[in-house]
């Protein structure tokens, strides 16, 4: 039997599993089945007490006396299914998880032998929780520590990745006893309003206040320093490839600036998968690859480029971070017209950009992170955060941090 940690994995070495939360009050277990976009085909992919059954998955009640659990038949799943998230949240509403810590057992479904158990740890106002995935990687099943924690209940967890769900109406209030209003003076006569003269006009509506995430809807999007922007286009997330360009000139006319453009892959926990750079253009089984050194900086255009292709990362690689570094030692006080973009490999079409406005008298700068979010879609922050270090080694701790 294995203990989990958030973000480890297991293969699967059963065909069918089960998977039960526990804690100390009644909990509402569900599974989600996911397509490769992250999202279900359908709401009958959601698969809970009310919706007990779907093609390879089943929800399973204790009755009160053990736990709910979900029922995973890889054997049995429809294509293009990849991975079943299974979610848990208390049964009495609004009850966060604060000191009732739950824990996800993970059983071979045919014989009850246990694979594997995962107690999510810090927990605090959190309502909900997908707390483990069953996921298909180069062909095999595996299952994946999660804790992830939603304080908007199930119909958070549900929204995010695609269910529609209807709210109930918040009960009207009664209605307040009308107040007596006081005596009204009389009104003198008004005389009858000029015709020529045109009415004022009613005050103007207050503008709407947009709360929704910046995503690629309303084409390129410019980045500030720590803005934020998901990478999402017609409700669809974008699982292509795409190509990070970074280019830059010489803050003075004739003067060479050789810097090296570089991407740090990382998994759940921080840590370092690979780094991708000019002296490792392939990594991540060929999901990243390297344009080569640029050893002047001269010339329109990016300077380097880096090309990833969101949908055949493997599935451990939740963080990237996209650094610049001057191995001669020159200062980024010496360059100019830094910024980095994100583009379509496709099509070419720019979707990100983000120009560095700053400099400070260092070797290495961290010009944008990708976080891959667990609904399935990437998110790209502007960073523009200086370190003193002249090769990529020296930036994988602080990009860890940064993430």
């Amino acid at each position: 039997m294995t203990a989990m940690t958030p973000g480890s994995n297991i293969p699967l070495t059963a065909a069918r599993v089960a998977v039960d939360v526990a804690a100390p009050v009644r909990l509402d277990v569900s599974g989600l089945l996911l397509s490769a976009n992250g999202k279900v085909r359908s709401d009958d992919d959601f698969i809970f007490y009310n919706q007990p059954a779907g093609p390879g998955v089943a929800y399973r009640s204790g009755g009160g006396a053990a736990p709910d659990a979900i029922v995973v038949d890889t054997g049995a799943l429809p294509a293009g299914i990849e991975r079943i998230v299974v979610t848990a949240s208390p049964d009495t509403a609004g009850q966060t998880f604060q000191g009732i810590e739950p824990t996800a057992t993970i059983r071979n479904a045919d014989d009850g032998t246990v694979l594997a158990t995962f107690t999510p740890p810090r927990l605090a106002t959190e309502t909900a929780l997908v707390v483990v995935e069953i996921y298909l990687r180069n062909g095999a099943w595996k299952a994946r520590a999660v804790g992830q924690g939603y304080a908007n209940g199930l119909a958070g967890i549900a929204t995010d990745f695609g269910v529609s769900v209807d709210e109930e109406p918040a009960a009207a209030p009664a209605p307040a006893p009308a107040p007596v209003a006081p005596p009204v003076p009389p009104v003198p006569p008004v005389a009858p309003m000029d015709p020529r003269v045109a009415a004022p006009a009613p005050p103007a509506p207050p503008a709407p206040v947009s709360t929704g995430k910046i995503n690629l809807d309303k084409g390129r999007v410019s980045l500030q320093k720590n803005q934020t922007v998901s990478l999402v286009k017609g409700g669809r997330p974008l699982l292509s490839q795409v190509k990070m360009g970074l280019g830059w000139e010489p803050a003075y006319r004739g003067k060479d600036i050789d810097l090296d453009a570089s991407v740090i892959a990382y998994g759940p926990q921080r840590n370092h998968l690979d780094s991708c750079y000019f002296g490792k253009l392939t990594i991540l089984g060929g999901s990243i690859r390297h344009s080569g050194d640029n050893l002047t900086g001269e010339g329109a255009g990016d300077d380097e480029v880096i090309t990833v292709d969101l949908g055949r990362l493997p599935a451990d690689a939740t963080g990237l971070v996209f650094t610049v570094n001057s191995f001669s030692g020159q200062k980024f006080t010496e360059v100019a017209k830094a910024y980095c973009r994100l583009l379509d490999a496709t099509t070419g079409e720019e979707l990100v950009r983000f120009d560095l406005t700053t400099a400070e008298p260092q070797t290495g700068v961290m010009m944008a992170k990708l976080i891959k979010q667990f609904s399935g879609e990437w998110e790209m922050t502007a960073m523009g955060e200086f370190v003193k270090s002249r090769t990529v080694r020296g930036m994988v701790k602080p990009g860890a941090q940064a993430l």
